[in-house]
């Protein structure tokens, strides 16, 4: 009863804000790199915000120090309308979820102590190096998720399948309350996905998440999963980690080295992004949308049986660094790739931009 009535409130919340963001001019308007059609309110991500603030009103336990959570997921929220609204510098973003990660691990304890038994089952330690390694791993899940959310959907369904392989591998672990506030967190984006898909309420209504929702998302994933795997009351492996973000985190990993490539930036926005070039190749939207979120399902369910079956950490890594490679080649090679499955046959000869 307790996540209907969240539920609920999620999608009374939408249709509230969309009215306010129109007040208020928080829309997203096409240009070069956005094809949509119209201004579309960028609401999403505050109303997933207030829901999850109200739950924790009710039930603080769900998270640990969820104070210092409801702090941090307030600036970076802040931080990120105002970067809906007036597009602030991605260096300032920067210094935020650094802030952030400090009061994170300083404030709430959480940060990255161990790897687990990747040097063939011996424990790798961090000790003072995994402050420095939890302040990447925030601003690697922030921005992986802040740059999947390119199509209508996608980040919604990533939302999903991240957090349903959360929550089963929390349940399974006997870490309850964290499965339930992730199964509360998969409720939450319903509403959202909904409007952003335009069904059944048409494309009037539709919403879409914003930097505010993208940041907060993935903010909340490295929270979940540093409770998750870090510390004396946590069971599950640290390396399943890479498994629940692999799409999000490979996506950025590989977009980032091509830029670098390229002499650019890093984090200068383009069009090369996976679902970018699954829209080029000839698929429609939500071909993209389902063959994307596939491959992230079977990721989640990769890593699931192998936290399952408790199979040697360093296995997984090598078989997760496997993918990871063979994702960055498929990526960087895709054009070749595209030709070669032309010219027999195997898809249509021409190509959508």
């Amino acid at each position: 009863m307790n996540y209907i009535i969240f539920f609920v409130v999620s999608f009374f919340l939408l249709f509230l804000m969309r009215k306010v963001a129109r007040k208020v001019n928080l829309v997203d308007k096409p240009n070069e790199r956005k094809k949509h059609h119209g201004e579309v309110p960028l609401v999403g991500g505050i109303s997933i915000y207030l829901t999850l603030m109200l739950a924790l009103w009710f039930k603080p336990e769900l998270l640990a120090c969820s104070d210092i959570y409801v702090l941090c997921a307030s600036v970076l929220l802040l931080t990120g309308v105002i970067d809906d609204k007036y597009d602030v510098d991605f260096r300032i973003r920067l210094v935020v979820q650094i802030l952030i990660s400090c009061t994170m691990i300083f404030g709430a304890g959480l940060s990255l102590k161990s790897l687990g038994g990747l040097a063939f089952g011996h424990e790798i330690v961090l000790g003072p190096l995994g402050y420095i390694f939890t302040v990447f791993a925030v601003l690697g899940a922030i921005n992986a998720f802040n740059m999947v959310d390119g199509i209508d959907g996608l980040l919604g369904g990533l939302t999903i399948a991240t957090f349903g392989g959360l929550s089963y591998i929390s349940y399974i672990d006997n870490q309850l309350l964290l499965a339930k506030f992730c199964l509360l967190m998969m409720i939450v984006v319903v509403p959202y996905i909904i409007l952003n898909l335009g069904f059944p309420f048409g494309i009037h209504r539709k919403v879409f998440m914003g930097d505010a929702g993208s940041m907060l998302i993935g903010f909340t994933v490295i929270w979940v999963l540093l409770q998750g795997t870090q510390g004396p009351k946590s069971q599950m492996y640290p390396v399943t980690a890479l498994w629940l973000i692999a799409i999000p985190l490979m996506d950025m990993v590989t977009i980032m080295v091509r830029r670098v490539r390229k002499g650019h930036s890093p984090f200068r926005p383009d069009r090369e992004h996976l679902h970018h070039i699954c829209l080029r190749a000839g698929l429609s939207s939500p071909q993209a949308l389902c063959f994307i979120c596939l491959l992230a399902f079977c990721c989640v369910f990769i890593g699931i049986v192998l936290e399952v079956m408790a199979a040697p950490e360093w296995l997984s890594l090598l078989l997760f660094m496997g993918i990871f490679i063979l994702y960055f080649w498929a990526l960087s090679s895709v054009w070749r790739l595209l030709a070669w499955l032309r010219k027999r046959g195997v898809l249509a000869s021409h190509e959508t931009s």
